[in-house]
C-alpha cells in the first residue's frame, strides 16, 4: 500500500498562562516567525471589557515571494460576535487558517494563544467546526487544510503549581467575564496536560524543592512530552526552540482529542511517590452510590492537581459518566452509554479497541460497567483518597438491589441527575473558550 505525504500546512500552537508563561509565548512566537514562510497569528483579549478583540498576523514570506520583502505585519480589530469571544474567534480564526494554508508562501502557521484560551478546544474546533463561504473551497473543517504539528505550553515555574491547586475563577482573576465559570486551575492544568512539549521559565529565584515538586508533577501529567527549563524567556534562541519541536515523539497526541474510553494512563508515568507527588489509580467493578460520592468528592479539592476518569453511578446504569477535576474545579458530564446498554447493532459499531478491552473484563450481570479513575495528588494523602472513594461505593446489600431491583435504585437520591447545557452551545459545536469533554459533549454539572 502506497502512503501519500500529508500536504496540509503544519500548525504549531503556543499556550501559556500569566506571568513568564505569557511572556514566553510571545518570545517563542517571535523566534519562530523569523523563519521565512512561518506566519504568526495572535488574538489579543486585553480589551475584552471594551467589546473588541485585536488580531495580529505577522510573517516573513518564503522565497521566491518573500525575497527581500522583510517582515510583514497586519493588525485588525474585531467586535465581539453577539458578545461571545469564542464565537468571534471561530468566525475569524478558522477561515483565516484556511486562507493562509492556500498560499504557497506560507509553510507553517504559529497560533499564539491568549492566556484565557485552551489549545484542546481550539484543536477540536479546527477538526470539527465547518468553515463555510471560502471562495473556491468546499465547505468543511479547517482540519482538511491544516494539521497540528505540535502544541507547546509555556509554564511559569513560580506560579503554575499554586494556580493548578487554586479555587479561584478566571472571572475573579480578571481574565474572563462573569458568565465564564472556569477556574484558574482548570485552565492551568488543561494547558499543561494537552502539551506535546513544555517550556518552563523559572526566573531568577526558584527554590530547589519547588522546582523538584513541579518536575515530579509534570513527569506524571505529561510523561511523553519533552520538558525544557529556562531562566528568562529571552534566554532561548530560535535554534533551541526548533530543537524542542524536533524532540517531540512521533506518537505524541498533536492535537488529538482522546475518547473517554481511551487509556487513562498514557506513556509511562512514574507510579511511586516523589516530593509528595503521586498518582492514585482507583479501579473497581461495582458502582458508586451517588449521594455518598457527592460527599466523597470533597477529597479531590485539597492537594489534588487533577482527577479524571469514567464512573458508574448505580442510579444511571446506562450512562458512562465522565469526571474531571483541576484544583478546586470539577466537571461531571456524559460520555455516552455502556456497551452493555447498547443493542447489538450499536455495539457492533463501537470502537474495536473499546470492544476488545471490554471483552477482557465482561461481567455476566453488568457487562462492561466499571469505575476507572486516575488522581494526581500533590501533598494529599493517597490513602485518604482511596478510603473516601471506597466509602462511596455501594455495599453488598445495595449491590443486590442494583442487580435485582433497579426500579428501587432509581429512586435513590442522585445529585448528578440534573444536567444542563453550556451557555453558548449551538448544535453541538465545541466552544473554544471552554474545555471539550472527551466526547465533545457539552452537558456539565459544575460543583
Amino acid at each position: 500500500m502506497v502512503s501519500h505525504p500529508d500536504r496540509r500546512t503544519p500548525v504549531v500552537m503556543l499556550a501559556g498562562f500569566e506571568g513568564l508563561a505569557a511572556t514566553g509565548v510571545d518570545h517563542l512566537a517571535r523566534m519562530l516567525r523569523d523563519t521565512p514562510g512561518t506566519v504568526v497569528v495572535r488574538h489579543d483579549l486585553s480589551e475584552l471589557r471594551e467589546g473588541i478583540v485585536r488580531r495580529t498576523v505577522s510573517y516573513l514570506p518564503a522565497p521566491p515571494v518573500g525575497a527581500g520583502d522583510g517582515l510583514i505585519e497586519h493588525d485588525t480589530v474585531h467586535e465581539l460576535a453577539h458578545g461571545c469571544v469564542s464565537c468571534t474567534l471561530r468566525a475569524d480564526l478558522l477561515p483565516l487558517l484556511v486562507q493562509l494554508a492556500a498560499r504557497d508562501s506560507v509553510r507553517r502557521i504559529v497560533i499564539a494563544l491568549d492566556p484565557a484560551f485552551e489549545a484542546e478546544a481550539v484543536c477540536h474546533a479546527i477538526d470539527e467546526v465547518p468553515v463555510a463561504g471560502v471562495v473556491g473551497r468546499v465547505d468543511g473543517p479547517a482540519g482538511r487544510d491544516v494539521r497540528i504539528e505540535a502544541v507547546v505550553t509555556c509554564l511559569d515555574a513560580r506560579t503554575w503549581l499554586p494556580d493548578a491547586l487554586s479555587e479561584e475563577t478566571l472571572a475573579e482573576r480578571g481574565l474572563a467575564d462573569a458568565d465564564d465559570d472556569r477556574t484558574v486551575a482548570q485552565l492551568a492544568v488543561g494547558q499543561a496536560e494537552f502539551a506535546d512539549a513544555a517550556v518552563i521559565f523559572a526566573g531568577r529565584e526558584l527554590d530547589g524543592v519547588d522546582a523538584a515538586r513541579l518536575q515530579a508533577v509534570l513527569d506524571r501529567l505529561i510523561p511523553q512530552a519533552p520538558v525544557v527549563w529556562s531562566g528568562e524567556p529571552n534566554a532561548l534562541d530560535a535554534r533551541e526552540i526548533e530543537d524542542i519541536l524536533a524532540r517531540i515523539p512521533a506518537d505524541s497526541r498533536r492535537g488529538r482529542i482522546f475518547d473517554a474510553h481511551a487509556p487513562l494512563l498514557r506513556g509511562q508515568p512514574p507510579l511511586d511517590t516523589e516530593h509528595g507527588v503521586t498518582l492514585v489509580e482507583f479501579v473497581t467493578d461495582r458502582p458508586f452510590h451517588p449521594a455518598r460520592l457527592h460527599q466523597a468528592l470533597d477529597v479531590l479539592f485539597d492537594g489534588v492537581v487533577t482527577a479524571r476518569g469514567r464512573i458508574w453511578l448505580a442510579t444511571q446504569p446506562d450512562e458512562v459518566v465522565w469526571l474531571e477535576s483541576a484544583g478546586g474545579g470539577l466537571r461531571v458530564g456524559s460520555a455516552g452509554r455502556w456497551l452493555a446498554a447498547m443493542d447489538p447493532r450499536e455495539r457492533a459499531a463501537a470502537d474495536p479497541d473499546r470492544q476488545a478491552m471490554a471483552a477482557l473484563r465482561w461481567d455476566e450481570h453488568f457487562g462492561d460497567r466499571d469505575i476507572s479513575l486516575i488522581v494526581l495528588a500533590c501533598d494529599a494523602d493517597p490513602n485518604e483518597i482511596r478510603h473516601a472513594l471506597h466509602w462511596a461505593l455501594v455495599d453488598e446489600a445495595e449491590l443486590l438491589l442494583v442487580r435485582g431491583a433497579p426500579e428501587l435504585v432509581a429512586q435513590w437520591e442522585d445529585p448528578f441527575g440534573q444536567w444542563h447545557s453550556d451557555p453558548c452551545e449551538d448544535g453541538g459545536t465545541a466552544d473554544p473558550a471552554h474545555s471539550a469533554s472527551p466526547t465533545g459533549e457539552q452537558r456539565t454539572n459544575e460543583r
